[in-house]
């Protein structure tokens, strides 16, 4: 797919192109609401129209990441409102059929997570849950009875915590897709720290990305 992509937005990579793969076989229901939840390029917005969604929300904190959204979707003449904002504090009061994501994170050694600029697109805060702990929250309020959540991110990140997080919400969860990847240059660079702080064993340099499925009972 080839897509815009404006200075400073996140270009996708193994963990965009792994959950596309599973959002194509996902059952989504036709003619179905998603929303997106940090849109980046619209990637997932583009593969959601494509899997079979009537409509779509593609939201994002970054300016850029909107406007490239924007472009790539009024290009292909899909049906997608791309908003700028906050996800899991703008959108309440809607519910989906589908909520899809591929957040922030990767950990770092502070607990706060920028508040503008590219990084805001990686980092997640000490464990990488930065976005993650609020999404597993907040997912089911969401979602319309029956509705899914599939979010992409690493083994580094924790996956039996998104599950447990999932369930105790209601959920039903589990891990749908897994693929081995080498580091990037982010995790390459940080690494010293990841083995400081036990996520990676010494001379580690790759990482398991995993997709979660959560599915709303009713």
């Amino acid at each position: 797919m080839r897509l815009l992509r404006l200075p400073g937005v996140y270009r996708p990579q193994g963990d965009t192109h792994l959950l596309t793969e599973v959002l194509s076989d996902s059952g989504l229901r036709r003619g179905g609401r998603v929303l997106d939840v940090g849109t980046g390029t619209g990637a997932l917005a583009v593969a959601a129209v494509r899997a079979g969604a009537g409509s779509v929300v593609a939201v994002d904190v970054s300016v850029p990441a909107v406007v490239t959204a924007s472009i790539n979707t009024l290009l292909r003449g899909m049906p997608v409102r791309v908003a700028h904002g906050d996800a899991l504090e703008g959108f309440g009061g809607e519910r989906f059929d589908a909520v899809v994501s591929n957040p922030p994170y990767v950990p770092s050694d502070a607990d706060e997570v920028p508040a503008r600029g590219a990084a805001r697109a990686w980092e997640a805060g000490r464990g990488g849950r930065a976005l993650l702990d609020r999404l597993c929250g907040l997912a089911p309020d969401l979602l319309s009875p029956g509705g899914i959540l599939l979010v992409v991110h690493s083994d580094l990140s924790d996956v039996d915590l998104t599950l447990r997080q999932l369930r105790r919400r209601g959920m039903h969860a589990s891990v749908v897709a897994q693929r081995r990847q080498g580091f990037g240059p982010v995790l390459r660079a940080r690494a010293p720290m990841l083995e400081r702080c036990g996520l990676i064993e010494p001379g580690q340099r790759d990482e398991e990305l995993v997709v979660v499925r959560g599915e709303r009972q009713g």
